[in-house]
């Protein structure tokens, strides 16, 4: 009977957990912009890696799962994750919030798709930094928003 009972506790427990943890959870797919360009891919990362440094945001990290994939021996299409900012807007954003400083850097996603051409998938900053509630956060988000999209616009022109 104590098993039993034990059991339903938890379970209820978990049921609990599960229905109050969406509401603190962000949706993911929110202030997703996704697009896809019939440049080659490899075009595509070279314009991308070109606009962000033209429009002088720094490429924090650069996570390139293809090149992953061939150091183990495997070959697989373009994947790769830049990572951009800049250290003026890290100041601006840790003197408005440091705890989003958890947000930085703003992560642009490429992969090929199957006919070679790319698509490239970001969150905007004005969803990444909207939960935090701050006029200070916002301004700089959208700021952000508008170097973002016009580094995504010359890239996606490429040929």
């Amino acid at each position: 009977m104590r098993r039993a009972i034990g059991t339903i506790c938890s379970v209820s427990v978990m049921l609990l957990a599960l229905t109050i943890l969406p509401g603190v959870a962000y949706e993911t797919l929110e202030g997703r912009v996704k697009l896809t360009t019939r440049v080659a891919f490899t075009t595509f990362a070279a314009a991308l890696k070109q606009a962000i440094t033209q429009h002088k945001l720094g490429l924090v990290c650069h996570a390139n799962a293809q090149a992953g994939a061939a150091s183990a021996g495997t070959t697989i299409p373009g994947n790769q994750v830049l990572m951009v900012y800049r250290p003026d807007f890290a100041i601006r954003m840790l003197a408005a919030d440091v705890e989003a400083g958890f947000e930085a850097p703003i992560r642009l996603y490429i992969y090929e798709n199957a006919d070679g051409s790319a698509t490239l998938s970001y969150v905007k900053p004005s969803t990444v930094f909207k939960p935090y509630k701050n006029a200070a956060l916002d301004q700089l988000a959208t700021e952000l928003d508008a170097l973002v999209e016009t580094i995504v616009r010359e890239a996606m022109g490429a040929s």
